[in-house]
């Protein structure tokens, strides 16, 4: 039996009183359910705005000297219609004026875009009669702005150590001498992974507006199949490919403690959605993938040396080149002349003569350099191809049944993904034939 979760709900599952209902509703059904984390509320329909890019548009019309007032009236009319709507004490207007005074005197862009969550915080606190705990006393951060998981793990812990049901704002906290600091955009999942590990939760739960994961792309495969379950690891290879339900660093301090993450639906409570766990559960029967995800625009460099493989140091030199301005690389496949290296081509772009120049010195009268541009990147990922002889077969099969060129093959030595690069052009109908392939 579960002793306590953790939930962390997103903006959209907080945008306006109804959606506030729906998650006191969710709470109610289990009552382990003990510590929530929000975001900021989010569009209430299509053409609506998020009140964290409100909060930066207010930053920035004050930091140019602009009047932003116009723009803060729009903040003020969402949290002071939550509150009237559900009858709530706390004095929201007050905390609305702070707000925007911090705003005047030039807060920082950190501290201001934080208000979302902390003001959508005290909202829900007072709704469900909860304890509020302000997240810039219990994440801390650094003062090079990166975040000290120990002391955040300590400082948590003895704030929610008594077990008391709390909110905690997502999205930011706070260095040692209170200056506030924020994760990336989406950074409340990181919170809620915090927070589960610091109360040693059985469950992270993540509420947002989808079902869990799906399979591929619903832009490009019609009606894709729900996944159920997945590991940390195949997670973390789709979503460094796009697969984005779940921020990519909310993964790492709950796969640590070994806590599972289930995505679930606010609008489709009773939506099973998806687990993420450690360890695959015991399933009488794996897919042999579990996931397609990609993206475009990516770019090859091509290093031909003769004698390469003799040369020690020279892998290490070509990737000093791209380390020196700041350039990292996604692949590496390599032949006993030949390397290539595959780099995202934006990034690229900036430096791209400076690279190839010196790249074409370290292998002058041996060899030759070459890009390749237009390319895209793809991860059929899976657990299941480990038990399963003949995928690759199968998926080459499928895309040169398709007219696919194959640009690029890589396949790590765990067997958990198989990587292609095709044309930019190719991008959908790869996905399209390997998904089809494997789940009809």
């Amino acid at each position: 039996m579960l002793e306590c979760i953790v939930t962390k709900f997103g903006g959209s599952s907080l945008a306006n009183d109804e959606q506030f209902r729906k998650v006191r509703s969710i709470l109610e059904l289990e009552p382990t359910r003990r510590y929530l984390v929000p975001s900021a509320p989010g569009k209430r329909f299509p053409s609506d705005e998020k009140v964290t890019d409100l909060l930066y548009l207010c930053y920035e019309l004050a930091a140019e000297g602009r009047p932003f007032e116009d723009q803060f009236i729009k903040i003020r009319e969402r949290y002071l219609s939550i509150a009237q709507m559900l009858h709530l004490k706390v004095d929201i207007q007050k905390a609305l004026e702070e707000v925007a005074q911090g705003i005047r005197e030039g807060r920082t862009r950190d501290w201001c875009a934080s208000r979302g969550e902390y003001l959508c915080g005290l909202l829900i606190a007072d709704y469900l009669g909860w304890e509020f705990v302000d997240a810039a006393r219990g994440v801390r951060f650094r003062e090079d702005g990166t975040l000290d998981d120990e002391k955040t793990q300590e400082l948590l812990s003895d704030l929610l150590k008594d077990g008391r049901p709390s909110v905690v704002p997502g999205f930011y906290g706070a260095k040692a001498d209170g200056e506030v600091v924020t994760f990336s955009r989406g950074g409340s999942d990181i919170t809620g992974a915090l927070v589960a590990r610091a109360v040693n939760a059985d469950v992270y739960e993540n509420w947002t507006d989808v079902s869990g994961f799906l399979m591929a792309d619903p832009r490009i495969v019609e009606g894709p199949a729900e996944i159920s379950s997945i590991t940390y690891k195949e997670l973390r290879e789709l979503s460094h490919m796009g697969a984005s339900v779940l921020h990519e660093d909310a993964m790492f301090p709950v796969h640590r403690a070994g806590i599972p993450t289930n995505i679930r639906n606010t609008n489709k409570p009773y939506h099973p959605g998806t687990i993420i766990s450690k360890n695959a559960p015991n399933e009488i029967s794996v897919p042999t993938i579990t996931g397609i995800a990609g993206h475009k625009g990516y770019s090859v460099i091509s290093v031909e040396k003769n004698m390469m493989n003799s040369e020690v140091g020279f892998g290490r030199s070509v990737l000093s080149v791209l380390e020196e301005y700041g350039i990292p690389f996604e692949h590496m496949p390599t032949g006993i002349d030949s390397m290539c290296v595959v780099v995202k081509s934006e990034l690229l772009e900036e430096h791209r003569g400076e690279i190839i120049s010196r790249l074409e010195e370290m292998v002058r009268g041996s060899g030759s350099v070459s890009v390749g541009d237009n390319m895209a990147i793809i991860a059929t990922v899976g657990r299941g191809m480990v038990h399963n002889c003949g995928t690759a077969a199968r998926l080459f099969s499928a895309m040169s049944r398709a007219r696919i060129n194959v640009r690029m093959i890589d396949q790590g030595s765990s067997e958990l993904s198989i990587i292609v690069g095709v044309n930019d052009s190719d991008f959908e109908a790869t996905i399209r034939a390997i998904y089809h392939e494997f789940v009809g």
